[in-house]
C-alpha cells in the first residue's frame, strides 16, 4: 500500500509500505478521506505543534473515514476516532478521555495517522455511518466534534448573542451550531472574503472584517469563540465580549503562547475557557449531519489524491477554499 510520511517540516514523502496486520481488537480500514486542519499545518510547516516536536517520520492526518475491510463493520463506511486513550487513568475513568495524559493520537508523535491507503485501528473507535453519509462527510465529524465539545463547555444561553472569530472550518461549524443551538444572534469575524461569504451562507447574522469590530460591536456579545489561533483574534474576542462573557479559546497558536491585555480581560470579568480536542461526540455529530441540521458536505471544496498530498497541505496553508481533503484510496480500491 502507499503512505505519505512526514520526515520533517515540508518534507512529505510518498512510499510503498506493507499493509498493516490488524491485532485482535482492531479492524482494517481502507482510508478514503482525510481532512486537513490547523494542527496538521503546524506539523507540516514547522515539524512541531505546541511543545511536541516531530522526532520520527510519521503518517499525518487525524480527520479520517473510509470503508472497513475486516471486523464487525466490514463493508460499511466508518468514521475513525483518532484518539486512543489508556482507559484506566484518573481522567479516563472520570469520563474525560480527551485529557488522558498518555493518549495516542493519530498523526501525532509515535502513532501514524490516516494519510495511507489502509490502516489498522481499534474497532471500538470506529463509528459506522448511515448510507446517506460519504467518507468525506465522516472525516468532517472530528472537527465537528471539536466544535461541539467547545459549544458544550461554553454553556451558551438560549437567545444569547454568539460571536465566532475566525471562519475556518471549525469556526464555520461553530456558526452552524450557534444557529442550531438557539443563539439569538450570530456574529462572525474573518479577514478573508470567501470565508466571510461562507459564514453568511451558514447562518451568521452579522459578518465583519477584523477592522470593523471596534466600529460596530464592542461589548456586544455574550459568548465568544476564538477559532483562529492568533493573539489578534483573542484581542478581538475580548473587545466583542460583554462584561461577564465567556470567551472560548479553540485555536492553537503557532508559538505555543497566547498573549492578551490582562487589564481588558480583568475589567470585563470574562471567563476564559480552553478546549482540548473532544470527548464522546460521534453519535451526536452523526445525528446532526444525517438530519441535515449541520452541513459538512459543502465545506469540502478541495479534494486531492494521495500523490498530491504535499500540494494539499500547501493549499490549506494558503487558506484556499474552506476544507481541504486528501483521498488516500478511492472507493472500491484496496
Amino acid at each position: 500500500m502507499r503512505a505519505a510520511r512526514l520526515h520533517g517540516a515540508g518534507d512529505l514523502r510518498l512510499d510503498d509500505e506493507p499493509t498493516p496486520a490488524p491485532l485482535a481488537e482492531e479492524s482494517l480500514v481502507r482510508v478514503e478521506a482525510v481532512g486537513l486542519c490547523g494542527s496538521d499545518l503546524h506539523w507540516f510547516e514547522m515539524g512541531r505543534i505546541g511543545d511536541a516536536v516531530l522526532d520520527r517520520p510519521v503518517v499525518p492526518g487525524h480527520e479520517m473515514a473510509g470503508t472497513a475491510l475486516t471486523g464487525p463493520y466490514a463493508g460499511s463506511v466508518v468514521a475513525v476516532d483518532p484518539a486512543v486513550p489508556c482507559g484506566s487513568c484518573r481522567e479516563c475513568l472520570a469520563g474525560n478521555r480527551n485529557l488522558c495524559p498518555t493518549v495516542g493520537f493519530a498523526g501525532h508523535a509515535t502513532r501514524d495517522g490516516g494519510m495511507r491507503e489502509v490502516m489498522a485501528w481499534p474497532t471500538r473507535l470506529l463509528t459506522p455511518l448511515p448510507e446517506s453519509l460519504t467518507a468525506a462527510d465522516g472525516a468532517c465529524l472530528e472537527p465537528l466534534g471539536v466544535a461541539l465539545h467547545a459549544w458544550d463547555l461554553a454553556h451558551v444561553r438560549l437567545g444569547a448573542t454568539v460571536a465566532v472569530v475566525g471562519a475556518g472550518p471549525i469556526g464555520l461549524l461553530l456558526v452552524q451550531l450557534a444557529r442550531v443551538g438557539g443563539a439569538g444572534r450570530v456574529v462572525a469575524v474573518e479577514p478573508l472574503a470567501h470565508r466571510r461569504e461562507a459564514a453568511t451562507r451558514y447562518g451568521a447574522d452579522v459578518v465583519l472584517g477584523p477592522q470593523e469590530v471596534d466600529l460596530l460591536l464592542v461589548d456586544d456579545c455574550d459568548t465568544v469563540f476564538e477559532a483562529a489561533g492568533s493573539d489578534d483574534a483573542v484581542l478581538t474576542c475580548l473587545r466583542l465580549a460583554v462584561p461577564g462573557a465567556t470567551v472560548m479559546l479553540v485555536g492553537i497558536p503557532e508559538d505555543d503562547a497566547t498573549r492578551f491585555p490582562a487589564g481588558l480581560a480583568r475589567r470585563k470579568g470574562v471567563s476564559l475557557v480552553l478546549v482540548r480536542r473532544m470527548k464522546e461526540m460521534y453519535e451526536r455529530t452523526t445525528r446532526l449531519v444525517a438530519s441535515g441540521q449541520v452541513d459538512v458536505r459543502s465545506l469540502v471544496d478541495r479534494v486531492y489524491p494521495l500523490e498530491e498530498a504535499a500540494d494539499a497541505f500547501r493549499a490549506a496553508g494558503r487558506r484556499e477554499g474552506l476544507k481541504v481533503v486528501v483521498a488516500p484510496a478511492a472507493s472500491g480500491e484496496q
